[in-house]
């Protein structure tokens, strides 16, 4: 009888073409993953894989058999989950990406708080600051913060905006003074937050008013706590979520600078894979994170 845990692990097998990499994946020991392919071969009559001392790959049976198998196991798995969303299990795998800075913050007491609550759900997360595809990178929601989506490819749900501003040191006000207007901010000596880390242009506006400044001439990083670190250590004005410089500003190890000059405003969204139908589990985490980030910890 062929049992449905060894075509899941040879299905895993299969995509990750390596029998270790696949057991990370399923949190296996690899002897394990090895034994379930082996059995399941046994109990086929055919060979599904090439082994290498490099890689694994299909034969041709293997490969008309993850083909069949794929759809059904699928099914297999939705069926299981729709049968525990009616009874309102919220249990399951949910793969969550976040940016750096906020997941290192704020999603620790997010999923404790998610996991007191529903001890049946686990959780797979990631932290990128870079820009992901939800699809191809297999996650079931990412937390982004940006402006205005524009991919109509994916759903998106609006938490709430996030105020920036402009920091520098006390240091560096004493020594080049606090800047008036933004004509006074030097492209040297602003740190440009930018995925690739090359540079960026602050759009700043005040009372109908508006001004292009460009940033990162000299230092450009793609991770917001470490260009605050810059930014206290006096090596310039940096423009950052209020969430990642709040506790230095509160402590005077930063100067809010330009005041009255806003950026355009930021989002910060939860966006999905195109469900015809979000997973219960999926649903259930966005409802607990908007309520943490919106009543227990305001961004």
């Amino acid at each position: 009888m062929i049992d449905f845990e060894q075509v899941r692990i040879f299905l895993e097998v299969a995509e990750q073409r390596s029998f270790a990499a696949a057991a990370r994946r399923l949190a296996m020991t690899p002897p394990t993953v090895t034994r379930a392919v082996g059995r399941l071969e046994e109990a086929l009559g055919v060979q599904l894989l090439l082994r290498t001392t490099r890689h694994v790959s299909l034969t041709s049976a293997g490969a008309v058999y993850a083909a069949r198998v794929t759809p059904l196991l699928e099914a297999f798995r939705q069926a299981n989950e729709e049968i525990r969303e009616r009874h309102g299990d919220v249990s399951g795998l949910i793969r969550i990406n976040a940016p750096m800075s906020l997941g290192q913050q704020i999603l620790p007491d997010v999923v404790s708080g998610f996991r007191v609550a529903h001890p049946g759900a686990s959780l797979s997360l990631s932290l990128t600051d870079r820009l992901i595809d939800i699809v191809s990178d297999d996650f079931d929601l990412a937390i982004r913060i940006s402006e205005a989506p524009k991919d109509k490819s994916t759903i998106w749900r609006k938490i709430c905006p996030l105020q920036r501003i402009m920091v520098a040191s006390p240091g560096y006000v004493a020594a080049n003074g606090m800047p008036q207007t933004p004509d006074e901010l030097e492209a040297r000596t602003c740190l440009a937050y930018d995925e690739r880390s090359i540079g960026e242009t602050w759009e700043l506006r005040c009372e109908g008013r508006s001004r292009k400044v460009r940033a990162g001439h000299v230092i450009a990083g793609n991770n917001g706590e470490l260009l605050a670190r810059l930014a206290e250590n006096g090596e310039g004005i940096a423009l950052l979520p209020h969430f990642i410089v709040e506790e230095a500003v509160a402590k005077g190890r930063l100067l809010h600078v330009l005041e009255g000059w806003q950026p355009p405003q930021l989002w910060l969204t939860l966006y999905y894979p195109p469900y015809e139908r979000l997973p219960l589990r999926v649903a259930t985490f966005s409802d607990f994170f908007e309520a943490y980030v919106t009543r227990t910890r305001p961004l």
